[in-house]
């Protein structure tokens, strides 16, 4: 039996590890919070059309991705894992087959993230590993920028 968290193979996984100034609670609300997480999901220069957002264990998530030069990626996927301010684990289940996993652990004055991107197969990983790789470090470029203009946005009273 493997342990929580443990790959089923570690070859068929793609890891990106960030430290971020914010709270995993502001973190956290970038992913649960739907129009927060349009603006930040995917590689530089992506928007996003949701169709089905359903931030629950089991629930779907149905979304385009419209790439800078025009191109549309629809994407399904369902939340396997909501653990509020620790770790989200999605499965994207149409293909390419993955589950994604981010875990956030709270650290001196901000938060450990760790994004893993595990593929049906070591040779799926391989293959879109110079793609997903920088699309990765990018999707967590925009997130800091948007927890960024999070935290600078007044506090209503």
């Amino acid at each position: 039996m493997k342990n929580e968290g443990q790959l089923n193979d570690p070859d068929s996984a793609l890891r990106t590890e960030r430290r971020l100034s914010a709270s995993p609670r502001e973190i956290f609300q970038a992913f649960e919070l739907p129009d927060r997480l349009a603006r930040w999901w995917g590689p530089a220069g992506f928007t996003n059309t949701f169709e089905v957002f359903e931030f629950k264990t089991g629930g779907r998530w149905v979304h385009v991705m419209h790439a800078p030069n025009g191109a549309n990626y629809p994407n399904e996927n369902v939340f396997r894992e909501i653990t509020p301010d620790t770790r989200i684990a999605i499965d994207h289940v149409v293909a390419p087959l993955f589950r994604l996993t981010i875990t956030l652990t709270p650290q001196v004055a901000g938060t450990r993230l760790i994004w893993v991107q595990e593929f049906e197969s070591a040779e799926m990983a391989s293959k879109l590993r110079a793609v997903c790789e920088p699309a990765n470090e990018e999707n967590l470029d925009r997130l800091e920028a948007v927890l960024a203009n999070t935290s600078r946005q007044p506090t209503a009273f």
